[in-house]
């Protein structure tokens, strides 16, 4: 009875969960549904009780990995988002807007600028203490997940140009942190284990270019991939990315169905949404405010103002800047309908960080250190500053743009009418 019930009626279930969990609002709401519960649990009478679970080990000793729940959700979990933002960014310098250089100048300079813009302010913030340029990089991620969740929620008349642009400049985004975890975030370089990681990357890139998709041989490589990498002291979430690059994206001539690359997104995207990041949310976003100084003591630390004024100012003005100068100077224009309030509006929720700006933060000071709640309260507050702002731009953009669609729907009613009504309503 058992198993024809779950053979009937479970996977219907399964599948529907997984077309949800492929939404963009569902990601953004689970992300900030486990960061909420996360900082109401670490500040409530049972916060003990958090830290024993966050602390709290698992795995094998015997191979090192015997790691903290907490560390297992941002090596392990996040190498799951990690492939299928590989897997995005493949697609997209092979088949999407990254492939023509014209297309994407805007928002590669977009992407540049919105990083090295919120550095600059963050070490502008940091530079007196000198404690706090560790962590430089943190405010220069955005978090799409979170970002492209927001502009669904307020996004019913804004141009899809719009979303392309925002999509492209995540891309490289992800891009770019992902570089900047792998040579700045790598404290101890074992060459034997990273040597060794590229005979089962081979195999798995072997297996992929071939188009097998058998779990039972690619799963095995994919986690002795990580374990190397792990392993080697580079952070073990690049695996994910190398991993991602490797699957071909354009499927062959005579194959039937989608390509290999989009029928792994496809599959994994579900388990990256719903599972691996707001996981990873739960146990990086829980921070203590109510021992100690609090909020009041990280307010006024100057790695939480560098954070914040990054995230908030400094991306508005990389991205807007980069924009704009590469339109100024070269060829490349906005698309068709955008305009430069709207780049105003996408260029604050780039400020949204959250995600990599956490790991990032986790790399540069070790967990549950106090430079590490005092990231958390900065990246958690400059992101939510940065929502509110872009959604208030963007709102009225939206507006804008849903006046032009009525007053276009009433021009074509009107056209509609014979003459005859027309003059007798014109008289």
């Amino acid at each position: 009875m058992i198993p024809r019930l779950f053979a009937r009626g479970s996977w219907p279930e399964v599948r529907r969960v997984g077309d949800v969990l492929r939404t963009e609002t569902t990601g953004g709401l689970l992300l900030v549904a486990a960061a909420a519960l996360a900082l109401l649990w670490a500040n409530s009478p049972w916060r003990e009780v958090y830290a024993e679970l966050s602390a709290l080990r698992v795995g094998p000793a015997a191979l090192h990995l015997d790691l903290t729940l907490a560390t297992w959700a941002a090596d392990g979990l996040l190498a799951i988002f990690f492939f299928v933002a590989g897997l995005e960014l493949k697609r997209e310098f092979v088949a999407g807007d990254l492939r023509d250089p014209r297309r994407a100048a805007l928002p590669v300079a977009a992407a540049v600028g919105g990083m090295a813009a919120p550095a600059l302010i963050y070490v502008a913030c940091t530079a007196a203490t000198g404690a706090g340029l560790a962590g430089w990089a943190i405010p220069t991620a955005t978090d799409i997940a979170f970002a492209l969740a927001v502009l669904a929620v307020i996004s019913t008349h804004l141009p899809a140009a719009l979303r392309v642009f925002l999509l492209t400049l995540a891309v490289v985004d992800d891009l770019l942190a992902i570089t900047i975890i792998a040579i700045f975030y790598t404290d101890e370089l074992n060459w034997l284990p990273l040597l060794l990681t590229v005979v089962p990357l081979a195999l798995f890139a072997l297996l992929v270019q071939r188009r097998v998709r058998s779990w039972w041989l690619l799963l095995p490589l994919a986690a002795l991939t990580w374990g190397l990498m792990h392993a080697s002291g580079v952070h073990a979430t690049v695996a994910g990315v190398l991993m991602g690059f490797a699957v071909p994206v354009i499927r062959r001539a005579d194959g039937p169905g989608p390509g290999l690359a989009e029928h792994f997104e496809h599959r994994f995207r579900p388990l990256s949404a719903g599972v691996a990041v707001p996981v990873f949310a739960f146990f990086a976003a829980g921070v203590t405010v109510v021992d100690g100084g609090g909020v009041a003591a990280a307010l006024a630390d100057p790695i939480t103002i560098g954070i914040v004024l990054g995230l908030v100012a400094g991306k508005t003005v990389g991205v807007l800047g980069g924009t704009w100068a590469v339109q100024r100077f070269t060829r490349a224009e906005l698309a068709d309908g955008l305009s430069w309030w709207d780049v105003l509006g996408l260029s604050m929720l780039a400020g949204i960080g959250f995600t990599v700006s956490l790991l990032i933060g986790e790399l540069a000071f070790g967990s549950g250190t106090a430079a590490d709640d005092h990231v958390k309260i900065g990246v958690l507050a400059g992101s939510l500053v940065a929502a509110l702002l872009a959604s208030v731009v963007l709102r009225i953009r939206n507006a804008h743009y849903r006046r032009l669609c009525a007053e276009e729907e009433r021009d074509d009613d009107h056209d509609g009418v014979p003459d005859v009504y027309q003059r007798d309503d014109r008289a």
